[in-house]
């Protein structure tokens, strides 16, 4: 296809960091690009002032913001502004007889018999939805002219309402975005000083609602993400910074600070997507084709799934869970989350059954263990007064955790209320996370087709290999393996992030009577916008790669699935290779498949990746099956389910461990930021890469 020839470009040698923002922690990583060193940093966050935390972690890491060329960030500041409701007072800007379709929604009610059910919630009240004069076509023709003197109207307004963000959404600009331009160029001559935002900037896609919802998040949210990077980026350039500053988008890509000001609702799952990056580097370099990555931190516990060989995406999201949910329609890697982590707040209800999540005892005060003035019993807490955590290591010895606060946190909060003792209360609660956790992991697998008993499980973050086994064994799952440093893994993922830039066409056609010629127009017009926007990115990288893809769906339906197009299959015009990747494609979304119905297009995909040099994943030195005297600890009483009581149970230092050194369960490996627990009947070896692969007991 034409335009699609490799750019080769120089690649840059110098440094990166990378520094990912959690609730509890916030994690950093630097790679000097000319020696391959990766150097890591972890602090506690700092709520109030994040860049304090980013400050601490680059110290801790030992490397500079002078020295380094780029500057890579993930936060949750996203999706955390839209779940907690601390966005800027927002308007929307709407075609005239669609007021309420933000409302409205698609009235899905997930649970018939649900007498609690409630409908979403949008983040711009009805007051301030304002209705604009104008109609387009489904084909982009003007069939109302803007009233312009309307929109001048609706300004007055809301200059007086005092608003701080405007939401635009005008039916078909998808189409033709002409109306839409006009109506943000009014709005921000009258509001000089709001964060504007179009839906066409964010979405040339079909389907009013989810755009509306799609572009009211992003104005809802600019505001505040555009102090937020702005701020990081005063900062960056304090400390000497004078490289690129690069976000982590949602689909696991970057793109500079300038574009996320303005398209900030394209870093809703930066962090976690980050970490399924580094889950597919990782798959990459042992030969593993499929892998769950599982990563629970301080606050939530995310799951996202490589598939032969890469992660999985969708083209839409939904915020605050399928039945109250907020769609977002943009590119992102399939990741599923629920609120459990290592801050995770144990509860008695009023009906008397133990609770834990979603709130969070978050950096402050934190769990109360901490010693930090936290009073509410934790996930944490329960790992400490088990014997899993040692009081006087974590985080290297760098901050001692007090044990009888843990235990007095436990012993009047639950176990008192239940009848039942401090320890009992505390294995209750972990068994409470791992089931709560294994929803996550279930989310993106069996409820997508594919059988989670077949993935190995990768878990990072601070908390992942704690419980790692525990989940593995509520979902059937063969094998754990633990990486180096799984306690900064989503910093550690970001420097293998490349430059990426996503577009979609929206271009319904049956795919008997598909124009090739037309199709690959669309294509190479998105292509030739992609090469556009990394070129004027100022970042150096090694290479380009574009992907293609085509959302289809069966004559007659409603919903469509995505299917990857290789640029070979593409060439070929083959249609019914098209439309027999289409079917496999459905049979494993749906366990069903329709192979003598005609198949359309939807829309049409192309990704153009700017890829960066990476990080080498270094081997360690071999040993024999039996680990050295250097790497064993002093042992310690461990509380197991499986043995139903404590044990003296063997500890090794993983930092001291050789490739081909054998574990049996029970057992503990301790790191700097992080604890891995070998159940009793697990199985532990360590690969050539340093990789801890726990072989889980039921399998064996």
């Amino acid at each position: 296809m034409a335009g699609m020839e490799p750019l080769r470009r120089a690649a840059l040698l110098g440094t990166r960091l990378a520094a990912d923002i959690g609730g509890t922690f916030t994690d950093v990583a630097a790679f000097r690009e000319g020696t391959g060193e990766l150097f890591y940093g972890k602090a506690l966050s700092t709520p109030q002032k994040l860049v304090e935390g980013i400050s601490q972690g680059v110290d801790k890491a030992g490397v500079g913001f002078a020295e380094a060329d780029i500057f890579l960030h993930g936060s949750t500041i996203v999706i955390n502004t839209m779940l907690e409701r601390t966005g800027a007072k927002t308007a929307l800007l709407i075609t005239k007889g669609f007021r309420d379709t933000y409302e409205i929604g698609r009235i899905n009610r997930p649970d018939a018999y649900n007498l609690f059910f409630r409908k979403h919630s949008p983040l711009i009240r009805r007051s301030l939805r304002f209705e604009v004069p104008e109609r387009l076509t489904a084909e982009g023709d003007v069939d109302t002219p803007l009233d312009e003197a309307a929109v001048h109207a609706i300004c007055d307004d809301l200059v007086k309402l005092g608003i701080e963000a405007v939401a635009i959404l005008m039916l078909h600009s998808y189409r033709n975005n002409a109306h839409e331009e006009r109506v943000k160029a009014i709005v921000l001559s009258r509001l000089p000083g709001a964060f504007v935002s179009c839906s066409h900037e964010l979405s040339q896609e079909y389907r009013e609602f989810e755009r509306c919802s799609t572009v009211a998040a992003n104005a809802y949210v600019g505001p505040r993400v555009r102090d937020y990077v702005g701020g990081i980026d005063a900062h960056l350039a304090k400390g000497g910074f004078k490289g690129s500053f690069l976000l982590v988008q949602s689909s696991g890509g970057l793109y500079e600070s300038a574009q996320a000001k303005t398209q900030c609702i394209r870093m809703l799952e930066s962090g976690p997507a980050a970490g399924v990056i580094g889950a597919r580097a990782l798959c990459r370099a042992v030969g593993l084709e499929d892998a769950i990555g599982f990563d629970m931190g301080g606050t939530t516990a995310k799951a996202g799934v490589i598939y032969k060989g890469d992660a999985l995406t969708t083209g839409a999201a939904l915020v605050g869970g399928y039945n109250e949910a907020l769609p977002v329609q943009i590119s992102m890697i399939d990741i599923f989350e629920v609120g459990t982590g290592g801050g995770s707040i144990a509860r008695v209800d009023a009906g008397g059954a133990l609770t834990v999540g979603p709130q969070s005892a978050g950096a402050s005060p934190g769990p109360a263990c901490y010693g930090l003035g936290g009073l509410e019993p934790t996930v944490t807490d329960a790992n400490l007064l088990l014997g899993r955590l040692d009081p006087k290591r974590f985080l290297g010895g760098e901050m001692a955790l007090d044990a009888a606060a843990a235990e007095r946190a436990i012993l009047t909060r639950v176990a008192e209320p239940l009848g039942i003792s401090a320890i009992a209360a505390a294995e209750g609660i972990l068994r409470i996370a791992a089931t709560s956790m294994s929803w996550a992991v279930k989310g993106v697998s069996t409820e997508r087709g594919l059988d989670a008993a077949a993935f190995p499980l990768i878990a990072y973050g601070g908390a992942g290999p704690l419980h790692a086994s525990a989940v593995a064994r509520e979902i059937g799952t063969p094998r754990v393996i633990v990486p180096r440093s799984p306690g900064h893994f989503c910093a550690f993922g970001m420097l293998f992030s490349d430059l990426r830039y996503d577009y979609v066409r929206t271009a319904p056609m049956r795919l008997a009577e598909a124009s090739f010629a037309d199709i690959e127009a669309l294509y190479a017009g998105m292509i030739a916008e992609g090469m556009k926007a990394l070129e004027g990115s100022g970042v150096a990288t090694a290479d380009t790669a574009i992907a293609l893809a085509a959302d289809m769906r069966y004559v007659g339906q409603e919903h469509s699935v995505t299917i990857e197009l290789s640029q070979a299959l593409f060439a070929a015009q083959d249609r019914g290779a098209i439309k027999q990747r289409f079917d496999d494609v459905h049979l494993l979304r749906y366990g069903t498949c329709a192979p003598k119905e005609q198949s359309e297009i939807v829309s049409l995909r192309a990704t153009v990746t700017g890829v960066m040099k990476k990080p080498e994943l270094a081997k360690i030195a071999a040993g024999g099956a039996e680990p050295p005297g250097a790497a064993r600890l002093p042992p310690r009483q461990v509380w197991f389910t499986e043995t139903g009581g404590a044990a003296s149970t063997p500890v090794f230092a993983r930092a001291a461990l050789l490739a081909g050194n054998r574990i049996e369960g029970p057992a503990l490996v301790e790191e700097h930021a992080s604890t891995t627990v070998v159940l009793p009947g697990d199985r532990l070896e360590v690969d050539a890469f340093g990789n801890l692969v726990i072989e889980i007991g039921r399998n064996r």
